[in-house]
């Protein structure tokens, strides 16, 4: 098919790779921007560069932010998110619905790359949504690019994350090393 795929500017690129350590795959745009003014959120396309698919639209890059998440993770959060998911009929409404928007929007840029849907992954967004909790990273990124009261789990991570822009993840030109790639704990998806 010929298309034209959406790219991140040469600047943003350069961001995201000093961001993750790495080029970053597939990324298709800024999807949120830090108050930093970078990137702290891309959106990818629903395949790879290759043709692998890949769930996860929104890809959290900041370190900082990317830090945080790890360490609720590691303090239990997603379990006691995944326990009122059950629990509260309310709550498991809101995921289910914001596992929609995940969907809709993931069906949105794949109309922009001309991969339209993918159904190796079709009806699978990200982090667990709709019926569990499973990576607050995704969660997180998601509520960033879709704005507050989108994803509910995904604004309760922010508010816990708290802000992380106040350490940037990288030096401005001026000054020294802010935050590194290394930073940044919890596996490459």
């Amino acid at each position: 098919m010929d298309h034209t795929t959406p790219t991140l500017s040469d600047e943003d690129t350069a961001t995201v790779e000093a961001q993750l350590g790495r080029p970053p795959r597939g990324a298709v745009e800024v999807a949120h921007r830090c108050p930093c003014g970078r990137p702290d959120v891309v959106a990818t396309g629903p395949r790879l560069p290759g043709g692998s698919p890949f769930p996860t639209t929104f890809y959290l890059t900041c370190p900082r932010a990317s830090s945080a998440c790890s360490t609720l993770e590691s303090n239990g959060v997603m379990a006691a998110m995944a326990a009122r998911l059950r629990e509260d009929p309310a709550l498991a409404d809101a995921c289910a619905a914001a596992h929609e928007a995940y969907l809709a929007a993931r069906r949105g840029i794949g109309a922009l790359t001309g991969d339209g849907d993918v159904p190796e992954i079709a009806g699978v967004s990200a982090g667990g949504m709709p019926d569990r909790v499973k990576c607050l990273h995704a969660l997180a990124a998601h509520a960033l690019a879709a704005g507050p009261g989108v994803n509910p789990l995904g604004d309760e991570t922010l508010a816990l994350v708290g802000p992380w822009w106040e350490r940037p993840c990288l030096p401005s030109p001026a000054e020294p090393s802010a935050g590194r790639a290394g930073d940044r704990t919890e596996e490459d998806r």
